[in-house]
C-alpha cells in the first residue's frame, strides 16, 4: 500500500507522513514550489526522517489561481483555501502515476481559523477531487472515516485527534515518535507578509501580464509607482544591490552612482525623459551623496549608455509614490 503526502515540511506534515509509515504504508511526499514558497524547508525536513520527496513546480497554475481565488484571501495576498485545494487536487493527480491508493496531508482541524475548520476542511476535499480518498492523520478522530480507514489499509486507532491551535500534542507525539529534528512555524509562505503583498497587489494591477522576474523583483528594496506603467525598485544594501542586477533586461533601465555609495535602481515601464529625470534624482538621495551637490549617475538600457549630472531632494518628496 502507498499514500501520497502534500508535504509542507512542517511538523505537523512529517508527523501525518509517519504515523502513516508507521502502519507499514509506504509514503511518497510531494513539495509544489512556487516563486512564494521555497523547497529548501521540506527537502531538510524530508532528509531528517529519510522520506523520499518530489519537488514538483506548479507556478503556472498557481498563478493562474491566484489572479482570482474562488474563496478570496486571508489577512494579505494569501488564498489559503484555494492553495490547499489546488495542492491536493494535483497531488490527486499522481495517484495513478505512482500506484498509489491515497492522499495525506498534516492539516490539523482549527490550527487556522479561517482555513483550517471543518467547512473549510470539507471544502477542500470536494474541490481535490479526492472525496474520501484524502486522509488527515492528526484530526482523523474528529472527521468522518475515509476509505482507507473503511477498507482496513490504516487502523484509524492508531491516528490522532487534534484539534486547536496549540503545538503541544504535536511536539509530544514528535518526542514518542524519536523526531527531534522540526522546523519552527514560522515564515513559509511570503504572500502572508504584509509588505510584499501590498506590492504583489499593485504588480497584479498594474500588470496582469507580469513577468515571473518581476516577482522575484518584489522581494527586494524599496518601490516606487512612479505611473500607471512606471515602478522603480531601490537597492537598500549591496546583497539587493546585486540581487536587482541580476533581473535587469535591457528594456528596463538601470541607475547607479558612479563617485559614492548608494542604491542600485530599477527603473521598468514606461519612462520618459521626465521620469528618468526623477529616477535619478531619486538615485541621488537614496546615495550617500548630499542633496545639493551634483552627483554623477550611470544609465543603462533601453538604448542608454550614459552618465548624467543630478541633485537629490528630501525623501519625503517621494512618500506618495511608495508601495
Amino acid at each position: 500500500m502507498k499514500a501520497l503526502c502534500a508535504f509542507s515540511g512542517g511538523l505537523d506534515s512529517i508527523l501525518a507522513s509517519e504515523l502513516v509509515r508507521a502502519q507499514g504504508v509506504e509514503v511518497l511526499a510531494f513539495f509544489f514550489e512556487t516563486p512564494f514558497f521555497s523547497s529548501a524547508k521540506a527537502r531538510d525536513s524530508a532528509a531528517a526522517v529519510n522520506l523520499p520527496i518530489k519537488i514538483v513546480d506548479i507556478t503556472d497554475r498557481y498563478l493562474s489561481m491566484l489572479q482570482d481565488p474562488k474563496h478570496g484571501f486571508g489577512g494579505h495576498m494569501n488564498p489559503c483555501i484555494d492553495c490547499h485545494a489546488l495542492m491536493i487536487r494535483i497531488t490527486g493527480e499522481m495517484l495513478q502515476e505512482e500506484g498509489a491508493s491515497f492522499v495525506i496531508t498534516g492539516e490539523v482541524v482549527g490550527q487556522r481559523p479561517m482555513s483550517q475548520n471543518i467547512k473549510a476542511l470539507s471544502m477542500v476535499e470536494c474541490e481535490s477531487g479526492l472525496q474520501g480518498l484524502l486522509l488527515r492523520p492528526l484530526s482523523a478522530k474528529r472527521l468522518q472515516p475515509t476509505i482507507p480507514e473503511e477498507r482496513g489499509w490504516v487502523e484509524r486507532e492508531k491516528l490522532m485527534g487534534f484539534s486547536g491551535r496549540s503545538r503541544k500534542p504535536q511536539m509530544e507525539l514528535a518526542e514518542r515518535l524519536h523526531i527531534k529534528e522540526y522546523p519552527s512555524p514560522e515564515g513559509g509562505c511570503i504572500l502572508t507578509d504584509e509588505t510584499f503583498s501590498r506590492r504583489l497587489k499593485d504588480l497584479l494591477s498594474a500588470r496582469p501580464d507580469f513577468e515571473l522576474r518581476e516577482i522575484e523583483l518584489l522581494k527586494v528594496g524599496r518601490h516606487f509607482r512612479l505611473g500607471p506603467n512606471t515602478k522603480l525598485v531601490v537597492g537598500r544594501n549591496k546583497k539587493e544591490n546585486q540581487a536587482i542586477h541580476t533581473l535587469w533586461e535591457e528594456g528596463d533601465l538601470l541607475l547607479s552612482t558612479m563617485s559614492v555609495p548608494g542604491p542600485t535602481v530599477l527603473a521598468s515601464g514606461d519612462v520618459s525623459p521626465e521620469l528618468a529625470e526623477l529616477a535619478a534624482s531619486m538615485t541621488v538621495s537614496y546615495s550617500d551623496a548630499k542633496n545639493d551637490e551634483l552627483t554623477e549617475i550611470s544609465l543603462k538600457g533601453r538604448g542608454m549608455d550614459e552618465v548624467r549630472r543630478a541633485k537629490g531632494r528630501d525623501k519625503v518628496e517621494f512618500r506618495d509614490y511608495m508601495i
